[in-house]
């Protein structure tokens, strides 16, 4: 039987409302799944990107901490540089008071003269020459001369050996020194600087590592005495 123009029309609507339900249910389902998938995305550029964060917060924390104990080791070792430069200039001021008072040595004539006689016989045997010169402060010529006798003899008595000793009257020590005297023998070439400073200056090199413990205590550190 053949259907009529209102069935046909009702057919058509009928195919038409079918159509547009699947279509729809097809986007609905096409438009979840893209949620899903944006989610999923979404999740992941999130999880990449807070990694990303973790890392960099990281290596920034690593590099502060680093520059943090670069700083600190850096102050520290200019505190201690601070404290040394403090200690060795505590030092030279000590050793420079020393040397202001070698000249109230040579204002007591009694003492000062032993004081020669043994800085010349000393020089004595530090060269063990038959013909030397002896060298002293222009003021210190008189005095010199007389402990010059006692000391050669002291020398010959100990060590066997004759000696000549001439006293260099055009070149004198300077003026300004403590005292004490140099003695030349070689035409110059052999030389002992028994003066005052140069005997302080060392002894105070081998009291040194002495000398800082006396002022500052031991060091625990410190493994050689130099």
């Amino acid at each position: 039987m053949a259907l009529s123009d209102a069935d046909v029309q009702k057919q058509i609507k009928q195919m038409m409302a079918f159509i547009d339900q699947e279509a729809n249910e097809k986007a609905e389902e096409i438009d979840a799944k893209a949620e899903e998938e944006f989610n999923i995305e979404k999740g992941r550029l999130v999880q990449q990107q807070r990694v990303k964060i973790m890392e960099i917060y990281e290596r920034k924390e690593k590099q502060i901490e680093l520059q943090k104990k670069i700083q600190n080791s850096n102050l520290m070792n200019q505190a201690r540089l601070r404290v040394l430069k403090a200690r060795e200039d505590h030092i030279s001021n000590v050793l420079e008071e020393s040397k202001n008072r070698l000249s109230q040595l040579t204002r007591d004539p009694s003492r000062y003269k032993k004081i020669l006689e043994g800085l010349l016989q000393q020089s004595f045997f530090q060269l063990l020459e038959e013909d030397v010169v002896v060298r002293c402060r222009k003021q210190d010529l008189t005095l010199l001369r007389e402990v010059l006798d006692p000391a050669i003899k002291a020398y010959k008595a100990s060590s066997k050996r004759n000696i000549k000793v001439t006293v260099d009257q055009d070149n004198f020590l300077q003026a300004d020194m403590s005292g004490g005297v140099e003695v030349l023998a070689d035409n110059g070439r052999l030389k002992i600087c028994n003066t005052l400073e140069s005997r302080l200056d060392l002894i105070s090199r081998q009291m040194l590592p002495e000398l800082r413990e006396m002022l500052f205590g031991s060091n625990p550190n410190r493994k050689f005495n130099d």
